[in-house]
């Protein structure tokens, strides 16, 4: 078993880092960026819109399954029981 400090930093590492993307997407793609992305059409909807309607959302749960799959493999490197 290693250090429970290695473990948590570890976990908040993955946590800022897929919040990061997920607020790129969200926030940067879906309104900094919107008017930009609009000049590009996705399914008949201009892109920054539907980055703003579903593209964060989709990215969102993208993001749950990675972080199940990240501390599953951190679980089992630091033999933490369930």
């Amino acid at each position: 078993m290693i250090d429970k400090n290695t473990y948590w930093k570890t976990n908040l590492k993955y946590l800022v880092i897929l919040l990061s993307i997920w607020f790129t997407v969200s926030f940067g793609f879906g309104i900094l960026l919107a008017d930009s992305l609009n000049q590009i059409q996705m399914g008949g909807f201009k892109l920054g819109f539907w980055f703003a309607q579903q593209g964060a959302i989709y990215v969102f749960v993208i993001l749950i399954f990675v972080y199940i799959y990240l501390m599953n493999r951190l679980d089992k490197q630091h033999k933490t029981k369930k």
